[in-house]
């Protein structure tokens, strides 16, 4: 084998090796990111769903709210912050109501926007009403 064969090798061997090594941290970074901005949104809650949600997580704030609410539109920017601050520590979820009449029956959603604050599956606490950010987070931190 002459140098230019080695030297090509080499080269061939270096560049796989980088490739390798890019593709593996763009591959984490990706998965990661993807794992984040899953559990830093508030996820979408039905009916069929609800019961699962609130007994797989330690933790979980429910927002009932419905299209048409203009509290619920008021309240909805909050949550979102609040699902990237807290996340992996509360869970937050979304319930229309309008289509889920299920649930919101069951624990006689009367007024929107309502938020459920669920311990360990159970209910311990709602707000009813668009209420400003600090307000909240004193209602939900100390379930912490």
């Amino acid at each position: 084998m002459d140098e230019d064969e080695a030297l090509e090798r080499i080269k061939i061997k270096k560049i796989r090796e980088m490739f390798k090594s890019k593709v593996l941290k763009e591959g984490f970074e990706a998965s990661r990111e993807k794992k984040v901005s899953a559990l830093s949104k508030p996820i979408d809650v039905s009916d069929a769903t609800f019961t699962n949600v609130i007994q797989s997580h330690p933790l979980v704030v429910v927002d009932c709210w419905a299209p048409w609410c203009g509290p619920c539109r008021i309240i909805a920017p909050i949550i979102e912050d609040l699902a990237i601050d807290y996340a992996g520590k509360i869970l937050f979820g979304k319930l229309n109501v309008d289509e889920n009449h299920k649930i919101a029956m069951q624990y006689q959603i009367m007024s929107i926007p309502t938020l459920l604050i669920f311990k360990d599956g159970k209910l311990v606490d709602r707000v009813i009403g668009a209420i400003p950010r600090p307000m909240l987070e004193q209602k939900i931190t100390p379930y912490i």
